[in-house]
């Protein structure tokens, strides 16, 4: 059987990763932690600094964070010190303890008149969407990264 040589096809357009840097992005040191949360604390930027504050204590990944509802923080009025979460990925549960300041933020972002009726931590500006997307989450933490003059792309969701 003789063997056919197909003629050589070339792109026509450029790859989505050419010259992005790609990989396991660097995680935040704890001086970078505290700058972003300053930040966050003087632009009294309360849902930033609450998703910001439980992105640090539950390490959770993004589409968990997101995903967050206020039964799952809150009970009776009180914001729980240790929460349980099942992973959506995995299909296991996950605990985390929130930490004092994190509790506190999470109750005055609760009281606020932007989640009057909400079912979710995060809730989307979009009627059509009950919660932020995890691109969304994604560009804040970029928009949180420049804020302190690092470099973006060597940041991600999971740098967190």
């Amino acid at each position: 059987m003789p063997r056919v040589q197909l003629p050589a096809v070339t792109p026509k357009r450029r790859a989505w990763n050419n010259g992005r840097i790609v990989g396991q992005k660097r995680p935040l040191l704890p001086k970078q932690v505290w700058a972003i949360r300053t930040r966050l604390e003087l632009a009294r930027n309360l849902r930033d600094l609450t998703l910001f504050n439980v992105a640090i204590d539950s390490k959770l990944r993004g589409c968990d964070l997101v995903k967050l509802s206020v039964s799952d923080l809150v009970r009776d009025d009180r914001v729980r010190e240790r929460v349980s979460v099942i992973q959506s990925k995995t299909r296991r549960p996950v605990q985390f303890e929130l930490s004092e300041n994190t509790r506190d933020t999470i109750a005055a972002w609760i009281k606020s008149p932007k989640m009057i009726g909400c079912r979710f931590m995060f809730p989307s500006r979009f009627h059509d969407r009950p919660y932020i997307s995890t691109r969304q989450y994604g560009r804040l933490v970029r928009n949180w990264v420049a804020a302190i003059g690092l470099e973006p792309s060597g940041y991600a969701t999971h740098s967190l």
